[in-house]
């Protein structure tokens, strides 16, 4: 899985993280690098959708976490993967 929105998402579930903590949470999770172009353009991206929102701190790391909407958009494209990924391997076992 690719997908940064998906990934951005899966990383802040567990806490608040700022850009370069994300991208490295991700790389460990999924052994995926998003190059920071990717990563910001998501993050703009997904606190317009209203899926994160910026934390208040007074580092110049800007920090930011999921919101109860993009807890609910998680949930619901982890679930809908979870089939996919159930049907396929069901499909395999007889391939």
């Amino acid at each position: 899985m690719t997908d940064p929105t998906l990934l951005i998402l899966a990383s802040l579930a567990d806490g608040e993280k700022h850009g370069y903590a994300m991208m490295e949470d991700i790389a460990r999770f999924a052994d995926v690098r998003l190059g920071p172009g990717t990563l910001y353009g998501a993050i703009t991206r997904l606190e317009e959708r209203g899926w994160i929102r910026p934390v208040e701190v007074e580092d110049r790391r800007k920090p930011y976490c999921i919101t109860a909407a993009g807890r609910h958009y998680l949930e619901e494209q982890m679930a809908s993967l979870d089939q996919v990924v159930k049907t396929a391997l069901r499909r395999l076992r007889h391939a």
